[in-house]
């Protein structure tokens, strides 16, 4: 289909069985002949649906008007309508067929039948209708009905003169004068709304003149004749500039005066496209906001919203004073709808109104503090990431928010736990004048986080930035008293005995002496026989627990290596600071027992997991500095490498971190005023200097929108990949040349349906009786057409359409035969097809996650696909470049950690996502062989169904072999 053409638009119809039997044209001959009203209503249906897949049926054109066409059945008639409007009704030589002239006269009849519904539905056809020779009879009919006393009646009269005019005006000439005197004498609010709208578009000047006429009382007016007039206003003020002002004038006023939501929507986004005055644009907003507030449904609730994004992005800064009001829309229960709103806010956000914002969030953050619902968990863990956004971008607020939020992580789950203690990283590395008093807040609030990984990042905030003698003390005395008494695994063994010493019914545990563990260590023979007691623990005494002593005994070690690492960063600071020794050896000496302490309760039965082997070596390297502190032998050079590995290396590694992002915001930034911003050289427009047919008006963007929507876009890759060439590309042979049924079929992707168009050629010299092929499908694919039988003449084409419906990315097969009769008294003859492997690649887009959700949902999926890699591509980045095209994937890990160019090295992960709501995940690790030159590693793929790892994989290991096949230039 070429750009441009205007192609009919069909009535669909709904096809009760998909699945059914096919029909030739003799049942449905012998259907129509001799069935009832009700069977005959099933057979137009079939029918119907037969035509719209492709196949005209001609010969059941006179059998449809002596059977159908007399029925008084009012369904049967409304079939019959659909079946006029998707006739043929030319001939080959494009002449209007004979049996047309029955029908003409059957339509004739029903413009003039006493009910009005069957004039109304007959006037609707005929806006449907292109034949002049067919209009011209009706002409005399139509004008009779603009007089009709039923108002159904003459909404469609003024819509079908409309429809005549335009197909060929020589039909009503004087349809401008029809409309007009119509409009005059209307009284119904869909009949004016109608001739307006064929007004409008016939003749400029008499609808503008009736607009003048009605402009004093069009605050009464129906709302439907007001959309008309907002229309019309809208695409006559992008062709008469002159006329904007006034236009915006009454726009402003219908705005402000009427009742009616879609008028006010209308009015609203009219005002967008003719003005950008920031006071106009206000009180836009201020409309939409207040409709996006009252509205119930959530749909308009996000459109509203992403209409006022609109007028920011267009108009920076014109809206700062509506953050506020913005806000209200937080009331709404929808959380896309809030985050929606929350977007909106934070890019409103200025020095003025940050204070209001941020407590306004505040009171929203606390009012989800007493519930453990998911919505409002989620709800809580977005308004977190907002309340950090503005923290970062304005330093006035820092602290308090700081305050805020800490105050909070007891009650906040382990991802916003997290995000807290991520955003206190940031704002310390950013504003170091904070410092001080953050860290005061947070050891007070961190003995009420529960969640590990919150606290091994606070951890880390007090080993790398408690700087004072007293900051250092002050940390040192919550992680004594987070740990608990040590050593722990003695403590632990008392508290079990007292238990058991109050258990009456109970004998107590016996100590029999030292026994040797495995590692040449000792333990009492209680510590190997209190693991029942202790794995019988109530939660409610796990909970009561310190924090580090919880994790610890629930087998957490990382957080126990984290804990070492800010220990020994406390001891190296301390002793650089302080000129206490004694101080200084207690704190060694207190730090040696706590790590020995943990140890030793990892290699015991009282943990519910023992402590793994790289936490083990991380607290034994930890206890080795320590204990090569005290040695006074030490010299200065080691002192200096333990500064430079345990102080200065974590810290200059998170700062290159921060200014990464820093540099990616200010970069988003510089587009986003690169994008909006005018330059200060641009040349002035007048434009009553230019000529006349140009002007300086803004661009109708919802024309332009609704242009999008139907017809697409026209863009140059658009037209490449509808060309010849590329078309060709994607023909499947579906049968060979020497069989005698040649087969090939074009396969086509639309939306969620796969669309083979298949050709068959009958090779033979013998006509083809009741052909028809049959097609099945393996996968998450569904066959939704079914071509009836029909007869193909000797070396003749026959061309057929099949749809099957795709509910997933996952990988489908059709496969299927060609049935026909043999001749003299033969079976049936077979062709078998090959099978189609139909691509749902294109279903799957590149998306965008953060650590935290692609870690949830790697741990969560159950599918993984796990492929050796072996290229001989010349670069890593080659091949990574080449596997994100191939897979559709975005690339997760930040370009500066992909290493350089010609790194040997690279690790990154890969997310995509497919229309169906389907996530996959990759991780790819691979390495370039010194020796061989050749790429070589692994890639994981998961996801939630098996079929999406599957074909990601199969695309994978067929670009592998694609890319090494071997060229030979010369034997």
């Amino acid at each position: 289909m070429t750009v441009g053409v205007e192609q009919p638009a069909y009535t669909l119809v709904y096809d009760p069985n998909p699945n059914g039997v096919t029909y030739t044209v003799s049942d449905f001959q012998k259907a129509l002949e001799k069935g009832s009203d009700t069977e005959k209503i099933a057979t137009m249906k079939r029918i119907l649906v037969t035509m719209l897949d492709g196949n005209p049926l001609p010969d059941l054109l006179m059998h449809i008007i002596r059977f159908v066409m007399p029925s008084k059945n009012k369904q049967l008639k409304k079939l019959l309508y659909f079946y006029w409007e998707i006739v043929p009704k030319l001939d080959r030589e494009g002449k209007l067929k004979q049996e047309m002239i029955l029908v003409c006269n059957a339509i004739q009849h029903d413009l003039q039948h006493p009910n009005e519904y069957i004039r109304g539905n007959t006037l609707r056809f005929l806006t449907k209708l292109k034949e002049a020779e067919l209009l011209e009879q009706m002409v005399p009919s139509v004008r009779a009905c603009l007089e009709y006393r039923h108002a159904y009646v003459r909404k469609y009269a003024i819509l079908a003169v409309l429809s005549i005019y335009k197909v060929s005006d020589h039909l009503i000439p004087d349809a401008c004068e029809v409309i007009d005197s119509f409009l005059v004498a209307e009284t119904d609010p869909i009949c004016k709304r109608n001739a307006f709208l064929g007004l409008a578009e016939l003749d400029r000047e008499a609808a503008l003149n009736y607009l003048q006429d009605n402009l004093t009382s069009i605050e009464n007016l129906d709302a439907l004749l007001q959309n008309a007039f907002i229309s019309f206003i809208r695409k006559d003020a992008i062709k008469t500039p002159g006329l904007v002002s006034q236009y915006v004038e009454l726009l402003q006023d219908l705005l402000v005066s009427t009742r009616s939501t879609d008028v006010m929507y209308e009015a609203a986004i009219t005002l967008t496209v003719l003005t950008n005055k920031e006071a106009i644009l206000l009180t836009v907003a201020n409309k939409l906001i207040d409709l996006a507030t009252k509205e119930s449904d959530n749909n308009i609730k996000l459109v509203v919203l992403e209409k006022i994004n609109e007028i920011n992005e267009k108009n920076p800064g014109s809206l700062e004073d509506l953050t506020l009001d913005i806000l209200r829309v937080l009331n709404a229960q929808d959380l896309d709808v809030r985050a929606k709103a929350l977007d909106i806010s934070l890019e409103l956000i200025t020095s003025r109104n940050v204070d209001s914002v941020v407590k306004l969030l505040r009171k929203e953050l606390q009012s989800t503090a007493d519930s453990s619902n998911d919505k409002t968990l989620e709800y809580r863990q977005l308004l977190i990431k907002s309340i950090n956004k503005v923290a970062i971008r304005f330093i006035e607020v820092s602290s308090n928010v700081v305050s805020l939020l800490l105050d909070f992580i007891g009650n906040l789950s382990s991802e916003s736990a997290n995000d807290v203690i991520s955003f206190t990283k940031q704002v310390i590395e950013r504003y170091p004048e904070l410092r001080s008093e953050i860290l005061t807040t947070l050891i007070e609030t961190l003995h009420e986080v529960k969640s590990a990984k919150a606290y091994r990042g606070a951890l880390w905030v007090l080993g790398e930035h408690a700087q004072s003698e007293a900051e250092i003390q002050n940390t040192w005395k919550h992680i004594r008293s987070s740990i608990g008494e040590v050593p722990i695994v003695q403590s632990e063994l008392r508290r079990v005995q007292n238990d058991d010493e109050d258990d009456t019914e109970k004998a107590p545990i016996v100590s029999t002496g030292p026994v040797v563990l495995p590692d040449g260590t000792y333990a009492t023979e209680s510590a190997l026989s209190v693991s029942e007691k202790v794995k019988s623990t109530s939660n409610e005494e796990k909970e009561a627990r310190p924090p580090l002593r919880r994790f610890v005994l629930n087998g957490d070690f990382f957080t126990a290596s984290v804990l070492a690492n800010s220990i020994v960063k406390l001891v190296l600071k301390f002793e650089k600071i302080s000129k206490n020794t004694s101080v200084t050896n207690a704190l060694k000496a207190e730090g040696l027992l706590i790590l020995v302490s943990i140890i030793r309760l990892g290699q015991s039965n009282l943990v519910e997991k023992k402590i793994d082997e790289d936490s083990a070596e991380r607290l034994m390297t930890a206890i080795s500095v320590l204990m090569d502190e005290i040695s006074t032998e030490e010299s200065q050079a080691e002192k200096e490498l333990l500064s430079l590995a345990f102080l200065e290396a974590t810290n200059e590694s998170y700062k290159s971190r921060v200014n990464v992002t820093l540099k990616k915001n200010a970069a988003k930034r510089s587009n986003y005023l690169a994008k909006h911003a005018e330059a200060i050289d641009k040349s002035i427009v007048f434009r009553q200097f230019k000529n006349a047919g140009l002007h300086n008006t803004p661009v109708d963007s919802i024309e332009e929108d609704i242009k999008l929507a139907t017809t697409g876009t026209v863009s140059y890759s658009k037209l490449q990949a509808n060309s010849i060439t590329s078309k060709l590309k994607k023909i499947v042979p579906l049968t060979g040349f020497s069989d005698p049924v040649y087969a090939e079929c074009y396969i086509t992707n639309h939306q969620f349906d796969v669309v083979l168009d298949v050709l068959l050629v009958n090779q033979t010299k013998d006509t083809l009786k009741n052909l028809h092929v049959q097609f099945a499908t393996l996968g998450d694919l569904k066959i939704i057409d079914h071509p009836p039988s029909t007869n193909v003449i000797p070396h003749g084409f026959h061309k057929i359409t099949i749809t099957a419906k795709v509910s997933s990315a996952d990988t489908g097969v059709i496969f299927g035969n060609i049935i026909y009769d043999g001749g003299h008294g033969q079976d049936s003859r077979y062709v078998i097809l090959n099978d189609v492997h139909i691509d749902t690649m294109d279903y799957v887009k590149p998306a965008i996650c953060d650590d935290n959700s692609f870690r949830k949902m790697w741990n969560a999926f159950e599918w993984e696909n796990k492929l050796r890699i072996k290229s001989k591509l010349p670069s890593l980045r080659g091949y990574l470049e080449k596997l994100v095209e191939v897979t559709h994937m975005k690339v997760l890990t930040p370009e500066e950690a992909l290493g350089d160019n010609d790194s040997r090295f690279l690790s990154c992960n890969l997310y995509s996502r497919s229309t169906f709501g389907e996530d996959a995940l990759a991780n790819l690790c691979i390495e370039k062989d010194p020796i061989t030159q050749e790429i070589v590693g692994e890639i994981r793929i998961r996801s939630k169904t098996q079929g999406l790892a599957l074909t990601n994989g199969d695309n994978i290991t067929r670009m592998g072999r694609t890319m090494n096949i071997v060229s030979v230039d010369r034997v």
